[in-house]
């Protein structure tokens, strides 16, 4: 039996790997997160309480629940918060990583990493795995950073990189670009939506099903995961707005310059995901599709 351990459990990701596996034959699910657990429904897996900052405690629960693979799901992604917040960034994205892989290596843990878009430049998008990591971000660094030290490791690792991902779990923290668009529209809100970010959206379930695959095949590498459509944000809110049936003359395209946020955003990213479908079986879902799914999570 695989023993599976994700941290970050009470996050979008989080969530949707513990629901995804908790009723799975021939694997046990170990969630740990900061704080009580967020998830309503608590069968079916075990659940620690632990900061993925406090190195001993990781490595109390990692040792004492023998995990065959880990899901490394936790991060700071604010990215405008990496930016202005550049210690707890890096205690975080950097060195927490730092102590994981050591006791990956240490047990021979297959680690799965979670990585972002955010560490490319954004110059030549839709990437590959292929692509040569240059961030325009403090949080992009992090992440880059992070993954040069699974790279290192010498137990099996994967790293999954992924872009603006979205969905609806329990007891939310934080919102994401459907679900903002879609709450501010039906407030009768104005918003300003850039129109010269192109990413390749991805549904929370889908990255779920890709990280799950990485580690279920043993995988080793960099594979992208993400949807399959790119298109530039305001596209997407556009598309949020036809689904809902909600006034698309409330969504004003604007440029990225206009913002003011203390983070560089890569203009044009996307993934090529070729690999993933080939050698994992990953199959993204649409992103039409994806919002009929939300529907039924909203509901």
């Amino acid at each position: 039996m695989k023993r599976i351990l994700i941290t970050g459990a009470n996050g979008l990701l989080g969530q949707k790997l513990v629901y995804r596996m908790k009723w799975m034959n021939n694997v046990a699910c170990i969630a740990t997160a900061r704080g009580e657990n967020r998830l309503l429904d608590q069968q079916g897996y075990e659940y620690f309480n632990v900061d993925i900052t406090d190195h001993e405690g990781m490595r109390k629960v990692i040792l004492s629940s023998r995990p065959t693979h880990i899901i490394h799901a936790a991060a700071m992604t604010n990215v405008d918060a990496c930016e202005t917040d550049r210690e707890n960034c890096k205690k975080i994205n950097v060195d927490a990583v730092q102590n994981l892989a050591s006791i990956a290596d240490e047990w021979k843990i297959h680690l799965v990493h979670v990585s972002t878009d955010f560490v490319l430049d954004g110059e030549a998008g839709p990437y590959d795995e292929h692509a040569v990591p240059n961030p325009l971000s403090y949080y992009g660094w992090s992440k880059w950073e992070a993954e040069k030290i699974v790279q290192k490791m010498n137990t099996p690792w994967a790293i999954i990189r992924t872009v603006l991902v979205y969905g609806i779990v329990d007891n939310m923290s934080r919102s994401n670009i459907v679900l903002w668009v879609k709450n501010s529209l039906e407030q009768g809100k104005e918003i300003h939506v850039v129109n010269d970010q192109w990413r390749t959206p991805t549904l929370a379930e889908d990255l779920a099903e890709g990280c799950l695959l990485a580690a279920l095949k043993d995988a080793r590498g960099i594979y992208n995961i993400s949807g399959s459509e790119l298109m530039n944000i305001y596209e997407i809110a556009c598309k949020v707005a036809d689904h809902y049936h909600l006034d698309k003359k409330l969504i004003h395209p604007s440029n990225s310059s206009s913002l003011n946020q203390p983070a560089k955003r890569p203009p044009r990213t996307g993934f090529i995901i070729d690999k993933a479908r080939k050698e994992l079986g990953y199959q993204p879902t649409s992103f039409e599709e994806s919002l009929s799914i939300l529907d039924q999570q909203i509901r």
